[in-house]
C-alpha cells in the first residue's frame, strides 16, 4: 500500500460521502481522479484489504436479533468449522483467537428463533457445543484507523 491508498482508506473508513459519485470526491480530496481511485479500491478490495463496504445498520432500530457465539475448535478442523459457518449470510464477523473457547462468530437475524436455527445446523454438522452468548447491554465505539 502507498502513501494514496492509505489516503484512500482513511477517507472511506471514516467519511464515506453519500452522494451521486462518491469517489469521485474522494479522489478530488486526495488529488487523483476518479477512475485511478476506482480501480485501487478494486486492487484492495481484491487483496483482501478491504473486506466489504456498505452502511452499517443498528440492528436493534429496525428490530432485528444479534448474538455472539463461542466455540472450541479442535485444530484440525479449523478449516472445517470456517466453510460451515461462512456459509451462512447471517454471519457478520468469524475469527480465531488464543485461548479456549477459541472460535468467535456473530449473527444478525430477523429474530430470536434464526439465531438458534443457525446455532443448532452448525452445532449438528460441527458436532461440537457452541456458546450462545446474546448482548445484555450495548456499548457503541466507533472503530477508525488513521494510516498515516
Amino acid at each position: 500500500m502507498d502513501k494514496t491508498d492509505k489516503a484512500i482508506l482513511n477517507i472511506i473508513n471514516r467519511s464515506f460521502p453519500l452522494e451521486e459519485r462518491p469517489y469521485k470526491i474522494i479522489a478530488e480530496r486526495i488529488g487523483t481522479d476518479e477512475h485511478d481511485l476506482i480501480k485501487r479500491v478494486g486492487k484492495m478490495i481484491k487483496s483482501g484489504i478491504i473486506r466489504r463496504t456498505g452502511a452499517t445498520i443498528e440492528k436493534h432500530q429496525i428490530g432485528w436479533y444479534s448474538t455472539l457465539c463461542a466455540i472450541d475448535v479442535p485444530s484440525d478442523r479449523i478449516d472445517k468449522y470456517a466453510d460451515v459457518v461462512n456459509a451462512y449470510p447471517e454471519v457478520t464477523h468469524n475469527y480465531v483467537r488464543s485461548g479456549h473457547p477459541n472460535c468467535w462468530f456473530t449473527l444478525i437475524t430477523p429474530n430470536r428463533s434464526r439465531c438458534c436455527e443457525i446455532i443448532k445446523d452448525i452445532h449438528a454438522t460441527l458436532g461440537i457445543e457452541i456458546l450462545d452468548l446474546p448482548a445484555k447491554r450495548i456499548f457503541k465505539i466507533a472503530v477508525g484507523f488513521q494510516l498515516d
